[in-house]
């Protein structure tokens, strides 16, 4: 019994050291912040919550999806989101029609109306309305209809980048359309007419090149997808590359140095293939005699450098200026088509860097960032 005793009283003395400590560590613990720290957190928390569905810009889905946040934003007991000519997501007691002559003076107006219990802010896109935020509450006070309004303006921020996303995308597939336009007939005719040539003397030869033919048109027209991989667009760069040496034979030489870290990097579809046409078309069609073209892609820490590089005839600067610059398209297969989408997706920072001189080749550089949150890999 004695022995019972001395155990449970040791037991004892054990949870209330334990429970000892656990106080004084809780009691020494950095504080969570003041109460303002605390609203602060929760605000900007809500609307991380809320931009994603707007990101995607104004219609059911996204607004069904923003507006539980929104509601928790503004504190009240009916909260709505509309596009101009009706509710697209509705939460709380209340009718549309309740608020029809107020949502149709805030949305041709452009300003923040308020009536009685209800409070309508407009959501603007490049100076366009597009729709609105709706609340009633018991009391529509001057205080409520300011922070309706700041965080329609928010709202209006999340659509409009949305806008520019889709504008982008736009502006990048009709790009791509243009830039497969330019895919040289001649090429084409070329590579065919190489094939043919093997099929009565090396018809095994012809099956392989054919092969390659039509995997890399199949590359080059796929409909889906406006970033790909680098290890991708070698890929393809590889299968142009066989056809051409089926044309020129000995004539073209291709010496390729690729650092196997950055062939995950995720880039332009189509953005190094046209260099490499281009390349073969101005450096080895122009001149007589053999050709090299040179393609290096190294890892320079938080981009990677990419350079095509031929032995060529070279241009004239003014020649590349021009073309760089749209006037004299024709000057080069795609290069101002690909100066372009670079600059779109990461910025005028990374435009394409071409040098070149008559007699001297020609070597166009372009760096691509590893990370960029421009860039879904996804698409």
């Amino acid at each position: 019994m004695d022995n019972l005793l001395t155990a449970v009283a040791a037991a004892g003395v054990l949870i209330a050291v334990a429970g000892f400590a656990r106080w004084w560590l809780l009691s020494r613990r950095p504080s969570l912040g003041t109460p303002e720290d605390r609203a602060t957190y929760e605000t900007l928390h809500t609307t991380a919550l809320a931009a994603p569905g707007l990101r995607r810009g104004l219609d059911v889905e996204s607004a069904s999806s923003a507006l539980p946040h929104v509601r928790t934003l503004l504190g009240a007991r009916t909260v709505a989101i509309t596009d101009t000519l009706r509710p697209l997501a509705w939460d709380g007691p209340g009718r549309p029609e309740d608020v029809a002559d107020l949502l149709d003076a805030a949305i041709g107006s452009g300003t923040t109306q308020a009536s009685g219990q209800a409070i309508v802010a407009p959501l603007a896109v490049d100076g366009h309305v597009i729709g609105s935020v709706v609340i009633l509450t018991d009391e529509a006070s001057a205080g409520l209809a300011r922070a309706t309004t700041e965080v329609a303006r928010w709202m209006s921020s999340q659509l409009e980048l949305a806008e520019l996303a889709t504008s982008r995308t736009a502006l990048m597939e009709a790009e791509l359309r243009a830039l497969r336009a330019q895919i040289s007939p001649h090429f084409i005719y070329n590579s065919l007419g190489a094939i043919a040539s093997f099929v009565r003397t090396d018809p095994e030869r012809a099956r392989e090149l054919l092969l390659e033919f039509a995997d890399f048109t199949r590359y080059s027209f796929r409909q889906h997808g406006e970033f790909t991989t680098l290890a991708e667009e070698l890929r393809s760069i590889e299968r142009y590359l066989v056809l051409e040496k089926a044309r020129f034979g000995d004539r073209l030489r291709v010496v390729t140095l690729v650092a196997p870290e950055v062939l995950s990097v995720t880039l332009p579809f189509l953005s190094v293939q046209p260099l490499v046409e281009n390349a073969v078309r101005h450096g080895l069609e122009s001149r007589a005699g053999d050709g090299t073209i040179t393609m290096t892609a190294m890892d320079t820490g938080h981009e990677c450098l990419i350079t095509i590089e031929d032995d060529g005839a070279g241009v004239d600067p003014e020649v590349v200026r021009a073309a760089l610059s749209g006037h004299n398209p024709s000057a080069s297969v795609g290069l101002a088509n690909v100066d372009e989408r670079m600059r779109t997706v990461y910025g005028n920072e990374y435009g394409i860097v071409v040098e070149t001189a008559p007699g001297h080749g020609t070597k166009v550089s372009l760096r691509v960032p590893k990370f960029s949150p421009s860039v879904d890999p996804g698409t």
